[in-house]
């Protein structure tokens, strides 16, 4: 999604604590970029932030990088974040910004960093054969993932675009991972605990179901 520049953006990052201004070099430490050593989970691709401030806001037991290559998208993240965290009374200790390409996301994340789970919410579906390979989901990229993603570690994955998810399904079967859960239908399905974007609500406004799924990462044979 393109948003027009936002001069206060960078500046306005650079000065919050929120701001992981050169994530490479947290690369196989990413705790020390918290408050407190806690389970990591990740958000690729968090756009403004709706889902990531609802999530660490429910969540302060659990460490969130949101990743997103906009400057712009992470401008307007990081006043969401600190707007909902300050109507709570609480400090966003547990939740970190960084701008970086998510194509090379293995440049900031290894092994050591041990992912919990990662959410990927309605990422750009890039319907043209020639562009498949830029999609968060193709197996290109869930290879990156599964070097820090933990055995038994789960990707979240939402999606208005049916071709995505069909695609993505069996990119996730692919690649070896289980799935634990889907629907083409979230609206209606049995499933509990859903964080609502400012995607979702547009999408189902006009009629659209989410596609979603839960894929476990079973860990690498080493036999």
């Amino acid at each position: 999604m393109r948003m027009r520049k936002k001069k206060w953006a960078v500046p306005e990052l650079e000065a919050s604590p929120l701001y992981i201004k050169a994530p490479v070099s947290f690369r196989e430490n990413w705790q020390q970029a918290f408050a407190r050593p806690q389970p990591l989970y990740l958000e690729l691709g968090c756009g403004k932030g709706g889902f990531a401030s609802q999530f660490a806001l429910a969540n302060p037991d659990k460490n969130l990088l949101a990743v997103d290559i906009s400057s712009n998208m992470l401008g307007v993240g990081r006043r969401k974040i600190d707007a909902l965290f300050f109507e709570a009374g609480r400090t966003p200790d547990n939740v970190r910004l960084a701008a970086y390409d998510i194509e090379r996301i293995h440049e900031i994340l290894s092994e050591q960093d041990t992912v919990e789970r990662i959410f990927i919410n309605f990422c750009n579906p890039w319907p043209r054969p020639r562009h498949f390979k830029k999609r968060l989901t193709h197996p290109r990229q869930l290879e990156k993932y599964t070097a820090f993603l933990r055995a038994g570690g789960e990707v979240w994955f939402k999606t208005d675009d049916d071709m995505l998810f069909r695609h993505s399904r069996q990119y996730f079967l692919d690649c070896g991972f289980a799935l634990r859960w889907e629907t083409w239908d979230l609206a209606n399905s049995d499933f509990t605990g859903n964080i609502r974007t400012e995607h979702e609500d547009m999408f189902e406004a006009e009629g659209i179901p989410i596609k979603a799924l839960i894929a476990v990462w079973p860990g690498r044979d080493n036999g």
